[in-house]
Order: structure tokens, then C-alpha cells, then sequence
């Protein structure tokens, strides 16, 4: 009988999960293995499967009739109870990728690249196989790499022992193309330790994104873990309303501290927003929509919004003003929404083709009044103007969104419907 493939974790991660009648239910996020003692490879338990609610489930490797091209294909029905890794459990993928062991043989340090993991002939059992690892400590990337290896299980030792330092590099890569939101989503499930590592291992930019996406108590834990002047720098780089509603929830030294440590035009804005109540349009906004002066035309409108940085809803529409433009802005004058900006010719002004019809939010009105006027008038994101006609940033729908659901939110999951829970998977539902 032919060895059964061999498939490294790394390129399960990500991929689709389909149920017998074809149809999509999730895709893999991690994967259960189970240590044993001596230098037996590790016995693979089942698969941690995100559905579409975002919910993460057990799904038993007694249940994967099949692993191949990008996809897997499993038997019988889903437990959709809630993922809860036991104490004598390890996630592979974000527990045992990136760390530091050695070799049996030579006493040698390596760092874990990638597992493999492969199917017992004639049984349904499945475990892991060889460990691929690099020699030296040169980060994946870092032009020297050092001496790779593909090595068997029981060639390696120390994946027991805690880890103290364990790198990231490769776990991000393996991560490297998920959004924002689900990357956070992937470090609300890492332990602290381990979460703190990836956070450190992220450049400021990416933190900052998945920040914003992150529950309260895990940007106050974060937060709280990265030196206080790398901790000011990714506070900048997030956008402002979101490093104001968090800096709001820290002790009111620690705020100060890392106010000064700020480029003082950031801090700035983040003073400007926190001197609002939070849940009115000033402590909703953004400071930093796309504004123009009236002179301008729509060819430089579309080349404004086509910045890959904006989010689509501040692409949405640009915002007409008298100089200067920087909030808080000379005189607002109107909106101009991004169709109105494809029908035009690109000479055409953006003054001649304002929507100066709907009145813009004042910065004290509460979130219900401003809710209600993003569903009368169908907006994904509307003005803030003072009493001097200055616009002082602009409200987007996603922040009014945050601030009506509840506060846990992002850790209520969906309520499905569970017939047919079965007991091999039910052994791991909350």
C-alpha cells in the first residue's frame, strides 16, 4: 500500500470545509493534537473550524473523509458548540509553530518552520509526521535563513516544555493574507502570552488595524504589554475615534503619558475627540475624512479616494471646504458622493456638483438622533459641522454600528441551530 501523502499545516490553514452535500461551512483556523510521553508523534484530534458567524467549532479527524486540492471534505453533521481547548490539548498552528527546540542527535537549537501531519494506513486515526526547522535564529525575513530540515518527530525535543519567547514570524505568515478582522479574531483565541508575542512580531500598522477589531480587554491587555513609546506610535497610526475610545478606558496618568509621547498633531486630534461625550457624533468621528476645496475637480476627488489606505466608507464621498483643510476646516460647503463623482467629466469643479441638501450632524448629537439619520437618509457616513460652519471630521456607519451593539459583540457568537450534536464533538462544546 502506497505511504499516505503528507500535509504540512501550513497550507491547511485557511482552507475551505465542505459538508457531503458539496456545500461550504467553514474554513480551517487551527488544528488539536494531543502530546504523548517518550518520543511518540503527536495523535491529530480534529480541526478548530471557523464558520461564517465566526464561531470556532471541533470538528473531529474521524469525521475529514478527505484532504486534498485546498479543501476539506467531511461525513455526518456538525457539532456547532463552541470550540474549548482542553489543558492537555495543543493548537498546532499557534502553539507549536515558531518555537525554539532541538535536535536529539546534536544538542542543536531549531526553530519550528512548518508540521506535517499524515493518515494511518487502513485506520481513520491521523498524527503528526516530521517537523520541518531552521538552524541559527535568522528570521523568515531576513535574507539569511540559515540550514533548513525536514525531520522526524522523534528526531526533535522540548515541543513539551513552556515556552518562553516563542517567536512569531511564522505563525504570521501563515496568517498573512487574512483580513484585519479576522486576524484579530485569531489572537482572541491565542493565549496571553502567546498573543502578546504575535502583537509584538506585527508591524505598527497591522497592530493598529486588528486593534480596532480586537474586544476591549484585549486592546487594554495588548496595549498594556508593548513598551510606552511603540505603544504611542501604533496609537497613531490607529484611526483616531478608535485610539481616543481606547485610550479613554485607561487610568487617566497612563493616557497622559502616551498623549506626550504622541506626534503632537496625532494627540491632537485624539484630545479633540475625547473631549466629546462618547456616544454623540463628535465622539463618534473621524478626523481625518477626504476634504477638498471647491476649486478642485473630480479627477483630483477620484485620485484622493483612490488611496488604498481609506476604508470604503471614507471613500464614499469627499467633503467641500474653505481652506484650511485640515480639521477642523474653513467654511463646509457640501458632499460629494463618489457615483456623482464616476458621472462627471474629471475637469468638472467639485462646487458645481455639491449635495448641500441634508444637514450635517452636530458634534453633541446623540448616537440615537445620529443612527436615525443614517437610516432616513441611507448614508454610510455623514459630516460633523460646529456652530461656526467649520466640518470637524465625519461619522462613518461602522462606528455607529460599534457603539449600538452591545459591548460584547465580537465575543457573542450567532445562535445556531445545534440537532444533531454528536458525542465525539460534543466532548469539546462550552
Amino acid at each position: 500500500m502506497a505511504a499516505a501523502p503528507r500535509i504540512f499545516v501550513s497550507h491547511l490553514s485557511g482552507v475551505a470545509v465542505f459538508d457531503p452535500n458539496g456545500d461550504q461551512v467553514g474554513r480551517v483556523r487551527d488544528l488539536v493534537a494531543i502530546l504523548r510521553v517518550g518520543r511518540k508523534p503527536p495523535r491529530l484530534l480534529g480541526l478548530v473550524v471557523e464558520l461564517s458567524t465566526r464561531r470556532r467549532i471541533f470538528l473531529p479527524m474521524t469525521r475529514v473523509t478527505g484532504i486534498e486540492s485546498g479543501q476539506v471534505i467531511t461525513t455526518g453533521v456538525l457539532n456547532v458548540r463552541r470550540f474549548e481547548q482542553r489543558p492537555t490539548e495543543r493548537l498546532v498552528i499557534g502553539e507549536l509553530l515558531d518555537r525554539r527546540v532541538r535536535l536529539v542527535e546534536t544538542g542543536e537549537e531549531v526553530t519550528v518552520l512548518d508540521i506535517s501531519v499524515r493518515q494511518l494506513p487502513a485506520r481513520r486515526d491521523w498524527e503528526i509526521d516530521r517537523v520541518f526547522v531552521r538552524k541559527g535564529r535568522g528570521g523568515p525575513f531576513r535574507r539569511h535563513k540559515g540550514e533548513t530540515a525536514t525531520v522526524e518527530w522523534s528526531a526533535v525535543t522540548g515541543f513539551s516544555l513552556e515556552e518562553h519567547g516563542q517567536g512569531a514570524e511564522n505563525l504570521l505568515a501563515t496568517f498573512e493574507q487574512l483580513r484585519p478582522a479576522d486576524l484579530a479574531n485569531v489572537l482572541h483565541h491565542l493565549s496571553p502570552k502567546r498573543r502578546a508575542e504575535v502583537a509584538a512580531a506585527l508591524d505598527d500598522d497591522r497592530l493598529a488595524d486588528v486593534l480596532e477589531e480586537l474586544p476591549e480587554d484585549d486592546q487594554i491587555e495588548i496595549l498594556g504589554k508593548l513598551k510606552e513609546e511603540r505603544a504611542a506610535d501604533v496609537l497613531e497610526a490607529m484611526d483616531p475615534d478608535d485610539a481616543a475610545d481606547l485610550l479613554a478606558e485607561l487610568p487617566e496618568e497612563e493616557q497622559e503619558r502616551l498623549l506626550t509621547l504622541m506626534q503632537p498633531d496625532d494627540a491632537a486630534d485624539v484630545r479633540r475627540l475625547m473631549a466629546y461625550e462618547e456616544k454623540t457624533a463628535g465622539g463618534l468621528m473621524t478626523t481625518e475624512p477626504v476634504v477638498l476645496r471647491p476649486d478642485a475637480t473630480v479627477a483630483e476627488a477620484l485620485a484622493r479616494v483612490r488611496n488604498a489606505d481609506l476604508s470604503p466608507v471614507l471613500a464614499a464621498q469627499v467633503y467641500v471646504c474653505r481652506p484650511p483643510d485640515e480639521t477642523p476646516t474653513g467654511k463646509y460647503l457640501g458632499t460629494v458622493h463618489f457615483q456623482r463623482l464616476l458621472r462627471d467629466p474629471p475637469y468638472t469643479l467639485v462646487s458645481a456638483i455639491l449635495d448641500d441638501d441634508l444637514q450635517p450632524l452636530d458634534p453633541e448629537a446623540a448616537l440615537r438622533a445620529v443612527a436615525g439619520f443614517f437610516a432616513t437618509y441611507d448614508m454610510v457616513a455623514a459630516p460633523v459641522v460646529d456652530e461656526g460652519g467649520s466640518l470637524l471630521g465625519a461619522v462613518t456607519v461602522d462606528d455607529v454600528l460599534d457603539h449600538m451593539l452591545p459591548d460584547d459583540w465580537r465575543e457573542t457568537e450567532f445562535h445556531l441551530h445545534e440537532d444533531g450534536v454528536d458525542a465525539e464533538g460534543a466532548a469539546h462544546g462550552s
